[in-house]
């Protein structure tokens, strides 16, 4: 088994690293919050006083933070303290330009490298079940392979440097678009006296079928999984999915893609966001669009108004 470090012991991280201990790594973790800390001995990883004490000896070095920034300034830190012939794997979601920095950083340091950011939220991080997008050479992954099976669902080679932050903001968009439509269309028909579960029982089972609407449907009590379930407590926060469509806004500019889904979900987004609603599930958006549907009340099938009575 590897020795492995692990910068960056959050909601994704903490996990994700627990489980690497689980799969008999001998994991050194670091992060800048005690709280994540301790919670990362309670997983059986072993807590560094610091990142670059952390990567000192180790086969592998996951980093998982919260920007391009931190990552490129994470390398500027530890790179003189990896062991020659360590992988660098970095999880974070970021611009594709910062993820080729960090891959041309450590290439100039000698090290092989990866960009493999994930799909699959706080559930699949503690699960082990997220799906790995890498980017980086064909060696490199097949080396990293190993390293993240225990953390994963479906680990999968997605192109040279960057690649990987492409796939997923890429993915990412068609997921925050999603979200948007699904909760149009049951808002709609909650206003037109239509009944949720109608909507789903045949939505789920035709065209308009989609993991925003069978996985983690906006509307609560039609989906198991959902977290709407749960107040929207965060799978994937609003924040976040914020963080992501802004990230696909700016390569659609700089690639000049015409992105006008893209752009009207990221406005819809940085709405909700500005209302408070960060810190929920991105499927909590549904409340945006119920807020400024009007008061008109919900139209009965024969025309008829009445109070709305949605959850």
């Amino acid at each position: 088994m590897a020795v492995i470090a692990f910068i960056g012991l959050g909601h994704m991280g903490g996990p994700m690293s627990a489980n690497l201990v689980k799969a008999g790594h001998a994991v050194r973790g670091f992060d800048l919050a005690p709280a994540a800390l301790a919670q990362a001995r309670a997983n059986g990883v072993t807590t560094a006083d610091s990142a670059a004490d952390a990567v000192a000896g180790a086969d592998a070095v996951i980093t998982m933070l919260p920007s391009g920034k931190h990552l490129l300034d994470c390398y500027r830190e530890v790179l003189g303290s990896v062991q020659p012939g360590a992988l660098l794997i970095d999880c974070s979601t970021v611009d594709v330009a910062d993820a080729r920095a960090a891959h041309e950083a450590a290439g100039a340091a000698g090290f092989g490298s990866l960009d493999a950011p994930v799909s699959g939220g706080t559930a699949g991080a503690e699960a082990g079940t997220l799906t790995f997008m890498a980017g980086g050479a064909a060696a490199v992954f097949q080396r990293a392979e190993a390293v993240l099976e225990p953390m994963a669902r479906k680990v999968i080679h997605c192109g040279g440097a960057g690649h990987g932050q492409v796939t997923k903001m890429c993915n990412n968009l068609i997921l925050g678009a999603s979200m948007i439509a699904v909760s149009e269309a049951f808002v709609l028909g909650e206003r037109l006296g239509l009944s949720n579960q109608a909507l789903y029982d045949v939505a789920s089972i035709s065209t308009g079928q989609c993991w925003s609407l069978t996985t983690n449907c906006p509307v609560p009590d039609l989906v198991e999984t959902s977290r709407a379930n749960h107040d929207y407590e965060p799978g994937f926060s609003a924040a976040l999915m914020l963080k992501d469509l802004r990230l696909a806004e700016s390569a659609a500019e700089q690639s000049g893609t015409d992105t006008a889904i893209g752009q009207l979900a990221t406005e819809l987004y940085q709405r909700f966001n500005a209302e408070g609603g960060g810190e929920y599930d991105f499927g909590a958006i549904i409340r945006s669009i119920r807020e400024h549907s009007g008061a008109e009340g919900t139209v009965t099938p024969s025309g008829s108004a009445e109070a709305t009575g949605t959850a």
